[in-house]
C-alpha cells in the first residue's frame, strides 16, 4: 500500500477507514459541501459511482466547511441532505480540512498532484476531484468546475480502471 492509502480517516458515522479499504479500485476523492452553486455535482457523481462501480470504481466525498462556511451541517444533516436531495450512496468521510494549517494529512498528500496546467498546491474551491489508480497513485486531478462527468474525467477513469 502507498502511504496515502495508509492515511487514517474516519467515516461521516464516525467509523475508522483508509483508502487501503479500496485497494484494487480506482477512487475519485472529492471534497464536498452541501450550500454551494457546483453542489449539483452530486448527482453526476453519484451516477459515476453507480455506472462504474462494477468495473472498480469508488466515489468518495470529503466534506468541507473551508470554502464560505458552505458545509456548515452536523454529520447527520450532510447525510440526510446528500441522501435525499441526490440519492448519494457513495461513501462521504468526516468533515475534513484541505487547506491552510489545518489541512487534513490526506490533502497535505493529494494537493502535490498538479492539475492539467500543472499547477499544484492549495485546493481551488468545493468539488476539485482527485483520481487515485488502484495502486494508490494519484493520476489526475480536476479543478471544480469541471464537471464529474466531462470527458476528460470520463477518458481518465476509463484508463485506471482495474477491470
Amino acid at each position: 500500500m502507498t502511504d496515502l492509502q495508509n492515511i487514517q480517516l474516519n467515516t461521516l458515522s464516525g467509523v475508522p477507514t483508509s483508502l487501503g479499504e479500496y485497494g484494487g479500485r480506482a477512487v475519485l476523492l472529492v471534497n464536498v459541501a452541501s450550500k454551494c452553486g457546483l453542489t449539483p455535482q452530486y448527482a453526476a457523481l453519484e451516477k459515476l459511482a453507480t455506472e462504474y462501480a462494477a468495473r472498480g470504481l469508488t466515489v468518495i466525498g470529503a466534506p468541507c466547511n473551508q470554502f464560505m462556511g458552505q458545509e456548515p451541517g452536523t454529520p447527520e444533516e450532510i447525510q440526510t441532505f446528500c441522501s435525499a436531495t441526490y440519492g448519494v450512496t457513495f461513501p462521504l468521510l468526516e468533515k475534513l480540512e484541505v487547506n491552510g494549517q489545518g489541512r487534513h494529512p490526506l490533502y497535505a498528500e493529494l494537493t502535490k498532484t498538479a492539475d492539467s496546467s500543472g499547477n499544484a498546491g492549495d485546493v481551488q474551491w468545493n468539488f476539485e476531484k482527485f483520481l487515485i489508480a488502484p495502486d494508490g497513485t494519484v493520476v489526475n486531478r480536476f479543478r471544480p468546475r469541471t464537471e464529474p462527468d466531462a470527458p476528460e474525467v470520463i477518458e481518465a477513469i476509463e484508463r485506471v480502471l482495474p477491470s
